[in-house]
Formats: structure tokens, C-alpha cells, sequence
């Protein structure tokens, strides 16, 4: 198979760039797969965030807020158009946030009380009490500004008429996407024509379009991937990490595993390093806590490593009356410690990392039966009580300020689609509350440790490994750009080579 792709023409359309990743469009509709949008930069944010996850202007020039934090003033830049020639204005970006609060999305859990436009470059955002993240919260996806054209009668979007320097040219779910070049766009113009994204080819298929020429970028690699394109003369990898984490989502009302005890046990089974260094090739990724390095303010800096201790977690679970069965399985009561773990197929290493955890947790006597299901699997799974164990990587970035992607996982009612579930604590939504308000970055690292420590003590998510995005790049690419938070992919910064 390899001998018949290394003889394809390799793709030298100087005109087109072909990225190639795992995620499939879900829906004939647009806007369902809205970050996609943006990473393409198809759609812009009133703000952006920089590479250390500090806001920055984006269709926003400025902005300011009240002394008593209650009122965000954005001033938009002047001659913004979208792609079918409307301009963009105070009223324009005011539908399209009302439009973004009617749907899910961070922004609807943001306690704004009035949005108005104060005049034709001004919008103002009044709040009921401050919330610190509503910067982060107008950088995300959810709240692109689109044109009034896009959107339908019943508010979805027919079509994505955005401001960034592309422009959606044609939409082929599940597959396939392009958009070509805006012209008239308001800052610096695109170096690359055309653009194809093609999607939901399985990462070792991805992995040879690249090495055939057929692709220029691909992202998410597996690992096995990974090692044979490093040998390549004509690929670069770039591994880059993310502030995202592969961890165990647990249904902690589930009898096995409601004591805090039974939770501990099964952190202290995994051989984190082992998974690492053999499964995904990135010594040094374990994770021992939630939240990934490069969030300095909600990391624990003092706290071990993560190290298994096989005899501590059969203690442990030799305390809550589990003893081996005659095939080495635990038993209680006369119930087998068996469990099922789903993952999903959009990150190719989550089913390896679950097989490898399957073969560990085999070895305290406790067995998972590991499977694969779409993503939306693990969320119907929550809402139906039905979900016991799930592998997951949880973008800690997909909000710049992390507190309010915590305050949806483990706020009022500590339960999140991707975060708690069956699990409260009466102390953190209190202090991811007061947290919302506090502008003292002093005040605020001390509430985010503090929230830091009863999430790695209570483990109502085990953490398992850190990130790596893992990209390759063909040699014809020069100007490659990665964004650990993985909002904008900046395509246009790009060019090939002379």
C-alpha cells in the first residue's frame, strides 16, 4: 500500500492547501460545526486570545470595564465587511450575540442582563454581577459574528457569511469543506487561495495522503503515525502541547464507585508513565491533576508525581470489601467489579490509551469492556444515568480563562456533560461563584488553587495524560503556525514554498 500511494502525484496545486483531520461534519447544517469555522477563519470574535491565552483585539479594537466590573464597553473596528458585502456594526454584532444566547454555548451561562448598542461602533454588555471570564466567553467559537444573511427564519444558519480573510466556497458533509479567499477583507490578506479541509478518514489513511503528497497538513495523528512520518524527508511532525487532558469521566453514583476510595484506587492502578512513554510516545505527559501545565494559576505546583501503587489501590479497594474471585476478579457481595468504558473516534490515541488502561485495571482485578461510540455518546449517556466510565480529552483552552469551562463542568450541581457526574461538593460552586467576580489576580490564583486542590482530592474525573497535538506538515508549507488552544489555525499567515 505504501509502494502504490509513493507513486501518486503528489498535489503541487499552487493555488490550493489541503488540510485533512478527524472530525466529521455531524449535520447538513453549518453551524453545527462552528469551530471549524473559525480555525479556517472563515468567522471572526469581537475579541481574540494570544498564544499565552491573554485577550487581544479581534473585530474589537478596544474595550473597557466599569469600575464596578457590571458593564463591558467593545468598540468595533470601522470598515469591517462580511462576505456578502455587509458591513459590520454595533447593531449587527448585537443580533448576532442575542442569536448565540439563544442556542447552547458558553455565553448563555454568562450573567448578562442587557445587550445594546450605544451607537454605530458600540456595544455594551451589562451584567448582573461581574464575571471576569465574558472576555474569554466573546473570543469563543459560540460567538463568531455572522452576517444577517446567514442565518435562516428559525435562527440556524443556512449559510456562513463571516469576516475572515476566507470565505466559505462549498460545504460537502460529512467529508469534505472549502472556502477560498476574501478579497476585501479588513486586515491582512491571505497568502493561500484556496483552502480544502477534508475530514473523518481514519489517521493512518491521513498519515499516508500526506506522505503521497495528497494532503499538506494533517492534524490529530495517532501514534503509530507519528514514528513513521518522522522518518520522512518530505514531512515535518510538530508536536506541540495543549492544554488539554485525557482523563477517566466516571459516574460517581455508581455503586462501585461512589466511595471516594473506590475513586482513588483506580487513579493509583494506572501506570501513567508506562501509557506515556510505549502508548503515546510523549515521555513526561503524565498527568497528575486536572488542569494541564500552562495554566499557571490552576496548577498545584507542590503535588507528587502520579505513580501506580498496585498494593496501596488493592488495599483500598480491600477496605470496601472487594476480594479476588477464583479467576482473579474482584468480588463483592456477589457482584463481579466489571465496568464498561466508551471512548470516541474523533482523537485516534483515546481507544489505545483505553485498551492499555483495560490491560492495568486487569491487573487489580477489575474488569472494563472498552468500545467505541460517537462523541455525543458520552453526553446522552450522562443525561440518561446510563454512562460508568468514559475516556475523554477535555480542551481545559476551549475557553481562554478556564473558570467558566469549570463552572459548566463542576458549578451549580457539580455535574457537566463532559465533567462531574453523580457527584457534589458544597464548597466549589460557591468559590467558582465568588471566583466570577474576583479581579485581583492575587485573590483569583488563591481561589483557583484552592478549587484546584478539591478537584485532585476528591477526583470526581481521574486525570490520566497531558496532551500533544501532533501535526505534520508536507515541505511545501512554509510559515506552519500552531495555536495551543486550537481556535484559529492561521491558514493565512501560511504560504508555499517558491
Amino acid at each position: 500500500m505504501l509502494f502504490l500511494l509513493a507513486g501518486c502525484s503528489p498535489n503541487q496545486d499552487p493555488e490550493v492547501l489541503t488540510l485533512g483531520g478527524p472530525f466529521e461534519f455531524t449535520s447538513q447544517e453549518p453551524s453545527r460545526d462552528g469551530y471549524l469555522y473559525t480555525r479556517l477563519q472563515v468567522a471572526e470574535t469581537l475579541l481574540e486570545v494570544d498564544e499565552q491565552g491573554r485577550l487581544q483585539p479581534g473585530l474589537a479594537e478596544r474595550w473597557e470595564t466599569s469600575e464596578d466590573g457590571l458593564v463591558w464597553r467593545l468598540y468595533l473596528r470601522d470598515g469591517v465587511r462580511f462576505h456578502d458585502g455587509t458591513a459590520l456594526d454595533a447593531q449587527v454584532a448585537l443580533a448576532a450575540l442575542r442569536v448565540a444566547r439563544s442556542k447552547p454555548g458558553v455565553i448563555r451561562a454568562a450573567p448578562i442582563e442587557e445587550l445594546r448598542s450605544e451607537d454605530r461602533l458600540t456595544l455594551a454588555v451589562r451584567l448582573s454581577r461581574p464575571y471576569s471570564p465574558l472576555g474569554a466567553v466573546l473570543a469563543h467559537y459560540t460567538t463568531a459574528m455572522l452576517a444577517p444573511a446567514s442565518y435562516r427564519a428559525d435562527g440556524n444558519v443556512g449559510w456562513m457569511q463571516g469576516t475572515g480573510p476566507y470565505r466559505l466556497e462549498d460545504f460537502d458533509p460529512p467529508h469534505r469543506l472549502g472556502v477560498a479567499r476574501f478579497e476585501d477583507y479588513w486586515g491582512t490578506p491571505a497568502r493561500i487561495p484556496r483552502v480544502v479541509y477534508l475530514t473523518g478518514h481514519r489517521a493512518e489513511s491521513r498519515a499516508l495522503q500526506v506522505m503521497a503528497g495528497q494532503t499538506d497538513i494533517i492534524y490529530t495523528l495517532d501514534p503509530a503515525s507519528v514514528d513513521l512520518l518522522r522518518r520522512q524527508p518530505d514531512v515535518q511532525v510538530h508536536s506541540n502541547p495543549i492544554p488539554r487532558t485525557i482523563q477517566i469521566k466516571l459516574n460517581a453514583s455508581h455503586p462501585f464507585l461512589a466511595p471516594l476510595q473506590a475513586r482513588q484506587a483506580l487513579s493509583l492502578v494506572l501506570d501513567r508513565t508506562a501509557i506515556a512513554r510505549h502508548v503515546m510516545r510523549v515521555p513526561g505527559s503524565e498527568a497528575n491533576q486536572l488542569i494541564p501545565p500552562g495554566l499557571a494559576a490552576w496548577r498545584l505546583e507542590q503535588l507528587p508525581a502520579a505513580r501506580r501503587d498496585l498494593p496501596r489501590a488493592r488495599a483500598l479497594l480491600a477496605g470496601l470489601g472487594w476480594e479476588p474471585g477464583a479467576d482473579g476478579v474482584l468480588q463483592r457481595d456477589g457482584q463481579r467489579f466489571a465496568l464498561s468504558m466508551i471512548t470516541y473516534a474523533d482523537r485516534p490515541e483515546l481507544f489505545v490509551v483505553a485498551t492499555a488502561i483495560q490491560a492495568q485495571m486487569r491487573e487489580a482485578g477489575i474488569t472494563l469492556d472498552v468500545s467505541v461510540v460517537n462523541s455525543s455518546g458520552i453526553v446522552s449517556g450522562h443525561h440518561d444515568g446510563t454512562l460508568q466510565l468514559a475516556l475523554v480529552a477535555r480542551n481545559y483552552g476551549n475557553i481562554a480563562d478556564p473558570l467558566g469551562l469549570l463552572d459548566a463542568d463542576y458549578g451549580d450541581g457539580g455535574n457537566g456533560d463532559w465533567g462531574a457526574m453523580g457527584w457534589h461538593n458544597e464548597e466549589l460552586p460557591a468559590l467558582l461563584r465568588r471566583l466570577e467576580a474576583e479581579r485581583d489576580p492575587l485573590r483569583y490564583r488563591a481561589g483557583a488553587q484552592r478549587i484546584a486542590g478539591l478537584l485532585s482530592e476528591q477526583l470526581p474525573v481521574i486525570p490520566v495524560l497531558y496532551y500533544t497535538q501532533q501535526t505534520a506538515v508536507s515541505s511545501r508549507i512554509q510559515g506552519f503556525v500552531f495555536d495551543p488552544y486550537e481556535r484559529n489555525y492561521h491558514l493565512s499567515r501560511m504560504s508555499f514554498q517558491p
